[in-house]
Parts: structure tokens; C-alpha cells; sequence
């Protein structure tokens, strides 16, 4: 379904951009407002909305909420919280939208806006283009110079307490374990919660200023975590991206653990527990083959769905499954979040090393991967995949050669101007090879921005 604004995640761009400003924001709250209440959420009910650390993200927030208020709903401001705290904010009240304004791992120049359903679910594809169509034009904009200021309510208290709650008291005493906050959203939550179960926490990236979100660190730049890890003697390491929706881990040695690894180790203790609804784990299509192998060998089966934690967590529901995510680090379990929950990911990851008595470096090796490589090319335009004849081509090509050893993709950023390619073999050699010549059909198709 075609949307103009919403992309992979919400609306996100660089801040003053055509998007992403204070007019745009009040105009989507209005929308989103009045596509709360034709669902028939009540005249008055309370929304909330969160933010990450960006210093642009006060004043977009006050305009998304006159824009909610001009619809007929009534803002409350959680002020700085996790993605996965408004979520479960918006489900525990039993509120009709849940706001967060963020631009999750990008950088402190760009921000936007992400909304949840009743429940705390993430909107289905649907849903934004609704939202979309009703959105009013420059004219009919909310006059935010009227409009009182959201309410303000604490939008971290209960959301750790409930977190802490997933480990017995003092289940960490005496683990030592690096947090790396990205200087975002999870600079007070993370550490907080792990001090309360027990661990001497460490943390980096936990003095947000508005303009040092994900500035060299969290999950894009693990770099500093595994270093510290190292040097402290720690346990291991966690790492967030600006909101908290994401885990990315680093075991004792220093080695990194992306998504994939991560749910392989849950999903694989579940399984052996009996704990893994419909045997099923969900991941996207850019999981790595060796997750369906470890998964399938422990007799559970893997589902595949496009990129995104929304499809995961829809195809989830559609099963009946509980436990799903993405190889970037988006981890959904959804016996404790409605949507993607880094410190939940990692306290799963952590009750599982505390059960089995052996340190993170053993437990990663349930996981044998599949050499796999990725490029990421500018473009000039997102032009229609099936339009690309020499890429379709040479996709359809490699897809007939590898078989079932191996698979290859393309598809474009759905925040950046950007085509990605992936390629996944048994052999080193194979992934480079298809990558090459994957890279120089899209450059035929797709010339580079000048």
C-alpha cells in the first residue's frame, strides 16, 4: 500500500526538512486524532506521547499534541522514554494512540514521529495510509499558539519496575555488566533496572545533551562497548540505539552479538523448555540462514517476513507466536512487550546465561552463521525494483545458481535514499562474487546521486 510519508518505522527525516517540522507534526497528531476516533476512541481520551533525547524532540512534541488536541484527544507527555515504555504506557491504560517522536539509530540532526495503536501495536501498513489521507493541508493546520501544552506524567517509574520484575531480586549480585545508553532515551531506564536486580553497571553514552544521541555510540557503534567489556572484566555488554527498541550484546571477550544471535539464544532455550508458542520464531528476510538451520535442528520452524518490526510482530499475532525480530537488534517478546524491548532482550538474554551457569561467549555458539555481506549504495531515485532490469536479472540469476545454499536481495532504505543488497552463501567467495555483481547491474539501473 503506497504512503507518501510513513516509511519502515514512522515518519523521520532531517528536522526542519519538508517533513519532519513543527507545522507537519501538528498536522499528523490532527490526523491521527481523527483516525483514533472514527475507531471510536472516546471525545477526551488520553494519548501518550514519549521522546528520545533530541533537542528538537520539545517543541515537536508540543505541536503533535495541539494537532491531537484540535482532534478531539487529550496529550499526555511522558517527557524522555523508551519506545517500549510508551507502548506499554498506551496498553496498560487501555489508550486509544500511543505518540513517540524519534529518529531511533539516526543521527541527533534528523528526528520524526512513530504511532501506536490501542494495545501498544504498531500501526499495520493501512493504518498510515489512512492516517495519511487525513491529513490536513497548510491552511487547515492546528493553531498551536491556542493550544495548552500536553499534561505531563512520569513515563519511566512503572515500565522499569515492571522490567525489574522479569529477574528474581537480586538475580544479578555480582555480575559486572557495560550499558552503552546512546546517549538516548535508555540513559536512566537500562541502568537503573540492572543496579536494582543486583549488577555494578558501567555505563557509556548516558549523558544525553539534545545533540549526542548515537554520536559514536549504542547498537550502530559498538565499538567503545566491547573495549569496556574487555578492560572492566565484565560479563558482558549492552548496547541500545536512541529510543530503546533495540538490543545489540558483546560477551565477555569483546566479540559483538547482533539480532540474530540473540534470538537464537532465546529462542533455542524456549524450545527446550517447551516455552516457544507454535514452535515458531518470526524473523525478517534479512535474518541469517543459519537461524532457520539451529531453529529447525532443535525442532522448531522459522517464519520470514518482510523488514520491519511491524510485519514481525503482525505475522506474531497471526500464528500465534510470541517471540520474533530483526537481525539490527529489534527483539519482541511478547510476553513482556508489545513491541521491540532492548532491555527486555537483554534480560531475557541474561536470565538464560544465569539458568545454564556458562558465560555468553559458550552460548552464541548455537548459532552457526552463514557467511552473508551487504552493500549499501546511494542512489538518485527509488525507482521501481521491477523496472530495474539488469538487477531483477541478475537477482532471478544468482536465485537459480545458489539454490537452497544460499540467497540474495534488494530492496530500498525505507528512510534514505538508498538501495541495499544482500547476499547470503556457504562459501565466502560465493557472497562476494554475487554482491559484485549484484552492485554493478543496480549501478546500470540506479546511477549514484552526482
Amino acid at each position: 500500500m503506497n504512503r507518501k510519508y510513513f516509511g519502515t518505522d514512522g515518519v523521520r527525516g532531517p528536522y526542519g526538512g519538508p517533513v519532519v517540522n513543527e507545522d507537519f507534526a501538528a498536522r499528523l497528531g490532527f490526523a491521527a486524532a481523527r483516525w483514533a476516533r472514527l475507531r471510536g476512541a472516546a471525545e477526551g481520551a488520553e494519548v501518550f506521547i514519549g521522546r528520545d533525547t533530541r533537542a528538537s524532540g520539545v517543541s515537536l512534541v508540543a505541536a503533535v499534541s495541539a494537532g491531537l488536541r484540535a482532534g478531539g484527544l487529550a496529550p499526555v507527555s511522558l517527557g524522555v522514554a523508551p519506545t517500549p515504555a510508551v507502548a506499554r504506557a498506551t496498553r496498560a491504560a487501555g489508550a486509544p494512540l500511543g505518540v513517540v517522536v524519534t529518529a531511533s539509530h539516526n543521527p541527533s540532526s534528523d528526528n520524526g514521529i512513530k504511532f501506536f495503536a490501542a494495545g501498544g501495536l504498531k500501526l499495520a501498513d493501512e493504518d498510515e495510509a489512512a492516517i495519511e489521507a487525513l491529513l490536513p493541508g497548510h491552511e487547515a493546520a492546528p493553531d498551536r499558539q491556542v493550544v495548552p501544552p500536553p499534561a505531563e506524567r512520569d513515563g519511566v517509574s512503572a515500565y522499569a519496575a515492571d522490567l525489574a520484575a522479569m529477574l528474581p531480586a537480586g538475580a544479578l549480585a555480582g555480575w559486572r555488566i557495560v550499558v552503552d545508553a546512546a546517549n538516548g532515551a535508555t540513559a536512566r531506564t537500562t541502568p537503573e533496572v540492572l543496579r536494582r536486580l543486583g549488577a555494578e553497571v558501567h555505563a557509556l553514552g548516558a549523558t544525553p545533551d539534545g545533540s549526542n544521541i548515537n554520536a559514536g555510540v549504542g547498537s550502530e557503534h559498538p565499538e567503545s562497548l566491547a573495549r569496556e567489556v574487555v578492560a572492566r572484566g565484565a560479563r558482558l555488554g549492552v548496547a541500545h540505539d536512541g529510543d530503546g527498541d533495540r538490543c545489540i550484546l558483546c560477551d565477555e571477550t569483546g566479540a559483538v552479538l547482533d539480532g540474530d544471535e540473540i534470538l537464537a539464544i532465546l529462542a533455542l532455550d524456549a524450545l527446550r523448555r517447551g516455552a516457544l508458542a507454535a514452535n515458531t520464531l518470526v524473523v525478517t528476510v534479512q535474518s541469517n540462514l543459519g537461524l532457520d538451520a539451529a531453529v529447525q535442528a532443535a525442532g522448531g520452524r522459522v517464519e520470514r517476513t518482510d523488514v520491519g518490526d511491524r510485519h514481525v510482530l503482525a505475522r506474531l499475532l497471526a500464528v500465534g507466536a510470541i517471540l520474533g525480530g530483526e537481525s539490527s537488534g529489534h527483539i519482541i517478546d511478547l510476553r513482556a512487550s508489545p513491541t521491540g524491548d532492548g532491555l527486555a532482550a537483554a534480560l531475557g538474554v541474561l536470565a538464560v546465561m544465569r539458568d545454564a551457569g556458562r558465560p555468553l561467549s559458550e552460548l552464541r555458539k548455537v548459532l552457526r552463521k552463514f557467511p552473508q555481506g551487504t552493500r549499501n549504495l546511494k542512489v538518485r531515485e527509488k525507482k521501481p525494483l521491477e523496472e530495474c532490469r539488469a538487477l531483477s536479472a541478475t537477482l532471478a540469476e544468482l536465485t537459480r545458481e545458489l539454490g537452497a545454499s544460499g540467497r540474495v536481495m534488494a530492496r530500498f532504505s525505507g528512510t534514505e535514499a538508498k538501495l541495499r543488497l544482500l547476499a547470503e552463501a556457504d562459501q565466502t567467495s560465493v557472497v562476494d562474487d554475487a554482491l559484485e555483481r549484484l552492485e554493478k547491474a543496480a549501478r546500470s539501473d540506479l546511477p549514484a546521486p552526482v
